[in-house]
């Protein structure tokens, strides 16, 4: 199949209008890459209270629990040179809070929308060849195409596609939850969405997408082990040949460190000595000397995946050395305080800033040396390739997309672009910092070269945004193909 396709994008979270993590970005950056390469794409998502710029479109019935309820359209877009539109899903009852997941009815709040989506594309007579849905939150489409739309002509060509972005959230509800998906108990069983006496939205994507694919092709191994699998493993395994590994990718107009407005001095390859610059301005900023010491950095969730044990456990022999640490994130209330004592105690060597700062995350990207990501596990990561891009140095640990990305300097200094550690411990993760502060300390010339690299490395939408086409393109050849079998 060839031409230009119709795709719907379905995310509970689209960067810039509403994150909290990297699925955000991806869903905000690889429909614009699509829309480049000719596709006809629209994204759908919840309308959340932080979402003012929005105009009115129309109202449509939801059936919830017996009752109709009413879901607001809304529309907004994507800038960009291809614009994107976007229509937002809006109910007061759902939507209108402080947060965007972790609620008690999340249940109603997402099968609410995967009904409301459901139902829009009729309204505005938008019939997709593919419905590419991300995360637990849109799984219950795939099931509801497959159970409830099987013989609706208007979806009878409709394919989709289910993306993995973070396996250990899944959607876990109560067994009531079937009865407001209009379900019957005989999907409470373990080969459908009963998982461990709960409902499984994660596992209505896996089980009823037509293919599945997760955001590397390390991570898409890992899942099918016990050891990552998230109790889904045996089920993976199941469709291991309807299952990719497509890494994502980041925005190279938004991450430019030669056009970046939010970064004090611009700079590129060729001016690569200006990074200095930003180093300077972020000691300042962040009320460090203006040493000419190492710089390390860490943006990051502060939740164990992040590997934030190994990372505590080696503060004190990485601080006694002749370094400065730059930490933004917020998260667990163990690591915000761990880490804030830590900037006590080393009041000179270490800065801190709890919460989410986006501008300050540029400014830190630029002014860093060195960029720490020791991840338990890692589906793709983004922070890796935007330090590529700013010339930070990455130290990662080896898994999920991290291996992916990051080339280790003494395992292969012809094309290396990082440092990688594989054991996961602390000593091991100390090794790897300590072997990029000695290459930093003692090879100026190599660690010039490991700069440049990363920074001329591509790992923007342009490569990824073919590999999704090709998968699209694959996934209506099999619904096509299953028709032709049931006809």
């Amino acid at each position: 199949m060839t031409g230009s396709l119709k795709i719907l994008f379905v995310s509970p979270e689209v960067a810039p209008l509403a994150k909290t993590g990297g699925l955000a970005d991806v869903a905000g950056s690889l429909p614009k890459a699509l829309a480049m390469r000719g596709h006809e794409v629209r994204i759908v998502m919840p309308r959340y209270r932080q979402i003012t710029e929005v105009d009115y479109l129309t109202d449509l019935p939801v059936e919830m629990d017996g009752s109709l309820e009413t879901a607001i359209i809304r529309r907004a877009s994507l800038p960009g040179t291809t614009p994107v539109p976007v229509y937002l899903i809006d109910n007061y009852k759902y939507f209108y809070r402080d947060g965007m997941y972790g609620y008690p009815d999340d249940d109603a709040r997402f099968n609410f929308f995967c009904k409301a989506v459901l139902s829009l594309m009729p309204g505005i007579d938008f019939r997709p060849d593919v419905i590419h849905l991300n995360d637990w939150q849109t799984g219950p489409i795939a099931l509801f195409l497959k159970v409830k739309h099987e013989d609706n002509p208007f979806y009878r060509h409709t394919a989709t596609v289910f993306t993995i972005h973070n396996l250990q959230y899944q959607g876990h509800f109560p067994r009531e939850t079937l009865r407001l998906m209009a379900l019957g108990d005989e999907f409470f069983i373990p080969d459908r969405l009963e998982f461990y006496g709960k409902v499984n939205f994660m596992k209505a994507g896996l089980l009823y997408a037509d293919l599945i694919n997760t955001v590397s092709k390390k991570y898409a191994l890992e899942i099918q082990t016990p050891e990552l699998g998230e109790g889904l493993d045996g089920l993976l395994r199941k469709r291991a040949a309807d299952l990719r590994g497509i890494l994502n990718g980041i925005d190279y107009e938004e991450f430019n460190p030669a056009t970046d407005p939010r970064i004090p001095v611009n700079y590129d390859v060729s001016t690569l000595e200006r990074k200095k610059e930003n180093k300077r301005a972020l000691q300042q900023e962040m009320d460090l000397p203006a040493a000419d010491v190492p710089l390390l950095a860490l943006i990051s969730r502060l939740v164990g995946q992040k590997g934030l044990d190994l990372l505590a456990a080696i503060m004190d022999p990485l601080l006694q050395q002749d370094v400065q640490f730059v930490l933004l994130g917020s998260g667990e209330d163990y690591y915000q305080r761990l880490f804030s004592e830590y900037k006590l105690k080393y009041r000179h060597k270490m800065a801190v800033k709890i919460g989410f700062d986006p501008d300050l995350a540029q400014r830190i990207y630029a002014g860093a040396d060195i960029f720490l990501m020791p991840s338990r596990f890692e589906p793709c990561g983004l922070s890796q390739m935007i330090s590529l891009r700013y010339g930070t140095v990455p130290v990662v640990r080896s898994t999920g997309g991290l291996e992916d990305t990051i080339v280790d300097f003494h395992r292969h200094p012809d094309r290396a672009n990082g440092f990688s550690f594989l054991e996961y411990t602390p000593q091991a993760l100390l090794q790897a910092v300590n072997r990029a502060l000695n290459v930093y300390r003692t090879q100026p010339q190599e660690w010039r070269r490991l700069m440049e690299r990363g920074m001329r490395a591509d790992f923007s939408w342009s490569a990824s945004a073919a590999q999704y086409e090709n998968m699209y393109r694959e996934a209506l050849e099999k619904r096509r193909n299953a028709q032709i079998k049931v006809g």
